[in-house]
């Protein structure tokens, strides 16, 4: 008989995929995974739980999960005591009608086993796997820090001076996407980001995604949120600063980021993916430099302008938050020392524009 831990570790090892890896995408710890490799059921807390483990690490395998239950369950029966009235002696004249009623109460046990174990399954699936949270639930958010896994449906309820903002789980696949007053915002894992919730140009709500599976949807996501206490009002916007269009030189490539009516602070937050050194200098600030490594993210609200030297360039991920939106840049020049102004011009057509330009 096919050995189910058997098939567990060679279908892993096919796919190159080391037990670290499934912890960390299945949330099930490292010694339950080697435990059912192994066949060792001893190490569960019960079998609902085991049963549970098995089902979800078989389907992330993409293995036949219903299948390799049947092989855990044709081997606890295998490993079940014989009852002891098969061994006993009887006289010959009752012998065959004992063994008829010990192989009748053998078969009721196994079939009543059998029907207990489905029903422990249903149970296992709904307390054990976080796939099967399929409950929607509704949190408000207060001034202290908020931790709580999410799922597609549920819904953040923000308070603000003008009323309570809702936001909504959009998904949970690959990267936390919100439903807000201000449209869709995306949260990847490990982003620290802060949030323009309602569209006024300034973020209310700072956002962390510490685990979220890149497989599994309804596994949903670990989520820190915290309201910043302090909204103040909009800087205003001096647009006599704003150069026009036709004084950048035509020569440096420029990439467009938004296009609008009028010009208004906006955010830009860079995550970095490696190690590099990083500088800035938002609008007429003092310039700052500092040497970061992968995990640490930079955000910068300038009014008109932010000028960039990055050392690295492939280290960094940079998004641009403004007027509710948020717009992904990634630099051009892989692996090399970039420097980059971002900051708003006027076109001759009246509009304002947020570009970003590489500096030679």
């Amino acid at each position: 008989m096919e050995s189910y831990g058997a098939l567990l570790k060679k279908a892993r090892e096919e796919k190159k995929i080391d037990i670290a890896t499934v912890e960390r995408d299945t949330t099930i710890s490292r010694e339950y995974i080697e435990a059912l490799e192994s066949e060792d059921t001893a190490v569960f807390p019960g079998e609902p739980y085991l049963y549970g483990f098995l089902h979800n690490y078989a389907e992330y395998l993409g293995l036949d999960a219903d299948s390799i239950a049947v092989l855990y369950k044709k081997k606890k029966i295998q490993e079940s005591p014989v009852p002891q009235a098969l061994y006993e002696k009887h006289t010959p004249p009752l012998l065959i009608p004992l063994l008829v009623a010990g192989f009748l109460l053998f078969a009721g046990g196994v079939t009543a086993l059998i029907f207990a174990h489905s029903r422990r399954i249903k149970n296992a699936e709904n307390s054990v796997a976080l796939s099967k949270n399929s409950n929607v639930h509704q949190y408000t958010l207060t001034d202290a820090p908020f931790q709580q896994r999410l799922y597609k449906g549920d819904q953040v309820i923000v308070p603000e001076k003008s009323g309570k903002v809702i936001l909504t789980v959009a998904g949970t696949l690959g990267s936390l996407t919100l439903d807000t007053p201000a449209g869709r915002q995306f949260i990847d894992l490990s982003e620290e980001l802060e949030l323009d919730i309602d569209g006024n140009a300034i973020p209310e709500l700072i956002v962390y995604v510490s685990d979220i599976s890149s497989t599994d949807e309804n596994r949903g996501a670990e989520v820190k949120m915290l309201v910043k206490k302090e909204t103040p009002a909009a800087p205003v916007i001096d647009i006599s600063k704003i150069p026009s269009g036709e004084d950048v030189p035509k020569l440096q490539p420029q990439n467009i980021i938004l296009t609008d009516g009028r010009a208004y602070p906006f955010t830009v937050n860079a995550t970095f993916r490696g190690s590099c050194v990083f500088r800035s200098i938002v609008d007429n600030a003092d310039s700052s430099e500092e040497y970061y490594k992968s995990g640490d993210v930079v955000s910068m609200t300038p009014q008109n302008r932010v000028r960039l030297w990055i050392s690295n360039s492939n280290a960094v991920k940079l998004q641009v938050l403004a007027n509710g939106q948020i717009y992904n840049l990634e630099t051009v020049k892989s692996g090399l020392v970039v420097v980059e102004d971002i900051k708003w011009i006027k076109d001759s057509d009246g509009q304002y524009k947020v570009v970003a330009i590489e500096v030679d």
